[in-house]
């Protein structure tokens, strides 16, 4: 250990106001709760402690400048005088031995009534605190049960299903069988966290099972987050003439109507018909009409598109 005077930065004849003031700056500079990214704070950190350790006690520092004790604190043997049963240079000097922490067994005195807890939280605040606190949670940690594997699983869905709210049964990979009702707001892929239905031993708590949720393609809708997509074929007339038509819902069909002069690839928003959201509500179902000629050649129709044709022509 280099010498405490030295490490603290000061004179020999430094009051103890000035070792104080110090050791006060080094000590914040150093602490490992401002120097989370530098491993080497700890050890500077140690050091400046060690040094205050000397200094900041009257009697030691005084031992110190008579050469009877070295920078960490032990004794330097002058002859066997020590060795009596008095207490002589060499008897005071083993008052150095301690419990090995950085403080020593008196601590670094002059604060707060000689408590370095209270130092540093007053130095520190709360972060001092803080420190403290996540070692106490580390401890009731370690404290806690082993917890044992989790397991994962895939379970496949209908977009029907995720519309209901459905309940389906699901084979784990421990074995076990086990009802999940599918959550609203449910999208593809994502990973459902089911506590204690994993592996499990004696005196073990047992893991989790992660369950990815797959929801199967569908032939008639495209899901695109809570809304739904579908396209709708119709006939000339209706596109022309306008007119109510059926429209496939998850939940059943429902009417719709389609105004005159409808074009192809326009698109029509049924509210509240797609699938259920966290919320409580629900997204939209948004259905593109496609005009369908008739399968057979409809010779009216015919004769009405030359005509026009022609007319367009002459123009």
């Amino acid at each position: 250990m280099r010498n405490p005077y030295d490490v603290l930065g000061v004179s020999r004849s430094a009051s103890e106001a000035e070792i104080k003031k110090a050791f006060r700056k080094l000590a914040k500079t150093y602490h490992p709760d401002s120097n989370k990214n530098d491993p080497k704070s700890k050890d500077k950190f140690a050091e400046v402690n060690a040094a205050y350790e000397i200094l900041g006690d009257a009697e030691k520092r005084a031992q110190f400048d008579r050469g009877e004790i070295d920078a960490e604190g032990k004794p330097r043997f002058q002859g066997f005088e020590g060795f009596g049963g008095g207490r002589g240079a060499g008897a005071q000097g083993f008052e150095g031995f301690g419990g090995g922490s950085p403080f020593g067994r008196r601590g670094a005195r002059g604060f707060s009534g000689g408590d370095t807890s209270d130092f540093f939280s007053e130095l520190f605040g709360e972060a001092f605190r803080s420190a403290g606190a996540e070692g106490m949670r580390q401890q009731q940690s370690r404290a806690r049960p082993q917890k044992g594997e989790d397991v994962s699983a895939t379970l496949t869905v209908t977009l029907e299903e995720v519309a209901a709210e459905a309940k389906k049964r699901i084979r784990l990979p421990t074995g076990r069988d086990l009802d999940v009702v599918i959550p609203k707001g449910v999208s593809d892929g994502q990973v459902i966290r089911l506590r204690g239905q994993g592996q499990g031993a004696p005196g073990v708590n047992p893991g989790d099972a992660l369950l990815t949720i797959k929801i199967a393609p569908h032939e008639r809708f495209i899901m695109e987050g809570a809304n739904l997509r579908s396209r709708l074929p119709i006939q000339i007339e209706e596109a022309i003439l306008g007119g109510t038509v059926r429209i496939p819902t998850l939940t059943g069909a429902v009417s719709m109507n389609i105004p005159p002069m409808t074009d192809s690839g326009r698109t029509f928003r049924l509210r509240g018909k797609g699938l259920p959201m966290k919320g409580g509500e629900h997204g939209d179902l948004l259905v593109t009409v496609e005009i369908k000629l008739p399968e057979i050649v409809d010779e009216e129709l015919m004769d009405y598109a030359r005509k026009r044709r022609s007319a367009k022509a002459e123009r």
